[in-house]
């Protein structure tokens, strides 16, 4: 049985817990996951993910201002109810997710948002951060259930020490960094225990609260409890039973592609959503409203800026009666803003070393080649960086041709040792030429790490590892993701993947769809 109508519930008796992320595609699962919430909550606030400040908090009504003679605003959405909808809410814009985690903070609103997104699309983790329940939705309609009536209200729920102890645990052995994770699992358990009628909260409570609300915030896998060596020592195995009961709770809810969905939230949290840089001008791209400025800020929107000065007409004519027509001055101007997406290069950077070949070449290229056609089909520039023996060659400008990509690819040798840092060295260069053009590079580098030529060309594997970091070091800045290709994890590439800020995935068994699915994760527009 769904959640939904419980959440719902706790949402009504709790509006401190910020809302729910309902994730799923539309259609009959998601039109009924709605009406629940608009039967217990009320109805639904429909905003848009790109709307602007205009309609979110209020506009001045010009034809009303200049009527009356004094400035007359109309009320924003935020202010027609205390229930929001975001549809499409993987689409917000930064702006919109600031403007609306500021107004959760105040505990005003409950926020209900429909993630339509595929893969790594997602809320923005400013809002997601501030929703206490995550919940994705079937493909298939079912029955959800009456929603439980109202109990006391929770800030009169008392929960014991020991609870309180241990969800705050829970949340750091699931990597539950944000401290909201455990205060909403706490008003979670609150609410289940003031619904069921009691004044404290019970073991039972907070190992409910502690699936709904933490199981989708984990970004690692609870460790299996230890099996006892001495059956005859029930002391700690009673004093370790709550966290016992609060993990098996956690696992039990974990979805079975939980190591999946933890590889695209960690490249995620890295790389944003992977797409090309947002400029702002003047000139061309999408409109964004208008905004004010003095001379020499652009071309000026003109019914901006008479809907700036309308209001102050006659207030203006009062104080210079022999002026005619519209009185404007410098701060009515408002000026044309626009916002363009430039061009993103995906620069695969691949180790055809004999330690590579030996081990994932070849699933490295068939992970290449399926990247390429969804890179293609999103119509990003690609380009190719292959390092073996003494050098690092570039065996493919940037270019979106499919075929010359996958007919370089084919032809890549392998073997000799692995000059790691001259790898980086040259995709930089690339990167550092795409960004002259307008482009925004993304590094994708496939390799085991087992990096052992220095910029000097000695066989020297402690500088090789000191180049490689000194190269990162100037890589900062530029979008990156390491695919640790090799049989184990390797702390050096891990060490590369801090100095960049990158995501580091270690994929030692993953075959090339699995390695393909990873980097489209990090880098999925």
């Amino acid at each position: 049985m769904s959640p939904l109508p419980l959440i719902a519930a706790l949402l009504r008796a709790d509006p401190g817990l910020g809302g729910v992320v309902l994730r799923g595609r539309a259609g009959p699962a998601q039109t009924a996951a709605l009406d629940v919430c608009a039967s217990a909550l009320g109805p639904l606030t429909a905003l848009h993910p790109a709307m602007g400040p205009e309609a979110l908090d209020g506009e001045v009504d010009a034809a009303a201002s200049l009527a009356s003679g004094r400035v007359i605003r109309t009320a924003g959405l935020l202010a027609r109810g205390p229930v929001l909808r975001l549809p499409s809410a993987e689409r917000t814009t930064p702006w919109l997710a600031a403007r609306l985690a500021r107004h959760l903070d105040g505990c005003r609103s409950v926020l209900i948002a429909v993630d339509e997104g595929i893969d790594a699309e997602a809320l923005p983790q400013a809002l997601a951060a501030r929703c206490a329940f995550h919940l994705t939705l079937p493909d298939r309609a079912e029955p959800l259930g009456p929603v439980p009536p109202e109990g006391d209200p929770p800030a009169t729920v008392t929960v014991p020490e020991a609870l309180l102890s241990e969800i705050v645990t829970l949340a750091a052995t699931l990597g539950v960094d944000d401290p909201r994770g455990a205060m909403l699992a706490l008003r979670a358990a609150r609410g289940l225990a003031a619904l069921a009628g009691r004044t404290a909260v019970t073991l039972e409570d907070a190992s409910r609260a502690a699936e709904l609300v933490l199981a989708p915030r984990a970004t690692r896998l609870p460790e299996p409890p230890p099996e006892a060596s001495d059956p005859e020592a029930p002391s700690e195995t009673e004093t370790r039973l709550p966290e016992d009961i609060l993990l098996d709770a956690v696992r039990a809810a974990l979805p079975t592609d939980i190591l999946a969905q933890l590889a695209r939230r960690a490249a995620r949290g890295a790389t944003g959503q992977g797409s090309g840089a947002k400029r702002r001008g003047n000139r061309r791209g999408r409109p964004l409203p208008a905004r004010a400025g003095g001379a020499g800020n652009g071309r000026i929107d003109l019914v901006a800026t008479l809907r700036a000065a309308a209001p102050w007409q006659t207030i203006r004519r009062r104080a210079a009666p022999e002026r005619r027509g519209p009185i404007f001055r410098q701060d009515d101007l408002r000026h044309r803003r626009f916002e363009e997406t430039s061009d993103r290069l995906l620069i695969f950077t691949v180790d055809a070393s004999g330690s590579a070949a030996l081990a994932r070449l070849a699933e490295a290229k068939g992970a290449v080649e399926l990247l390429l056609s969804q890179a293609y089909s999103r119509r990003d520039h690609v380009a190719l960086v292959a390092f073996r023996g003494t050098g690092a060659e570039a065996l493919l400008p940037p270019t979106r041709s499919l075929v010359q990509t996958k007919r370089r690819l084919a032809a890549l040798p392998g073997g000799g040792a692995t000059p790691l840092a001259h790898g980086l060295r040259e995709a930089r260069t690339m990167a550092v030429t795409a960004r002259r053009k307008g482009m925004t590079p993304t590094i994708v580098l496939l390799t085991d790490g087992r990096g052992n030529v220095a910029l000097d060309g000695t066989r020297d594997r402690a500088q090789a590892a000191e180049d490689a970091q000194r190269v990162a070091r100037g890589l900062r800045g530029t979008d990156a993701i390491i695919l640790d290709t090799g049989a184990r994890p390797s702390p050096t590439l891990r060490r590369l993947a801090e100095t960049l800020d990158a995501p580091y995935l270690p994929l030692p068994r993953a075959d090339a769809q699995r390695l393909s699915q990873a980097v489209d994760a990090a880098c999925a527009s």
